[in-house]
């Protein structure tokens, strides 16, 4: 197996590929970093490396090409702070609103969303 974490790249096996990973992390996450506009949820793996999935619904973002802007930059912070993340399965879901920050402020709100969700992830879980 390749080794992903020596690059910056944003390879096949840093994805969620099939519902099933998905169902797993809304099922059982326990990290989450929110903010008005995004919620990312989290789970921690059994691989060396985390991965990413996408949720950018059409119902909260209307235009396709201000969808797709907001999954470049998300894809874009992830491979840039990957190697300060922990092995874990993380989800993005778009919430209302998001589609009127412009890049920059996006990008921000991403980074500090990373930050913050590796900083939790650290923490021992508590059992509710």
């Amino acid at each position: 197996m390749q080794q992903v974490r020596s690059s910056f790249g944003f390879a096949k096996t840093l994805r969620l590929l099939n519902a099933a990973q998905y169902r797993q992390v809304f099922n059982e996450n326990l990290v989450r970093a929110a903010h008005p506009h995004l919620l990312i949820l989290a789970l921690p793996n059994e691989l060396e490396h985390p991965r990413l999935g996408l949720v950018i619904a059409k119902k909260h973002v209307r235009n396709a090409a201000d969808r797709n802007l907001i999954k470049r930059i998300t894809r874009e912070t992830f491979r840039l702070q990957q190697h300060e993340l922990p092995p874990m399965d993380a989800v993005v879901l778009a919430r209302p609103g998001i589609a009127d920050l412009d890049k920059a402020a996006l990008a921000k709100l991403l980074n500090k969303l990373w930050r913050k969700l590796a900083k939790r992830a650290q923490q021992p879980q508590r059992k509710p």
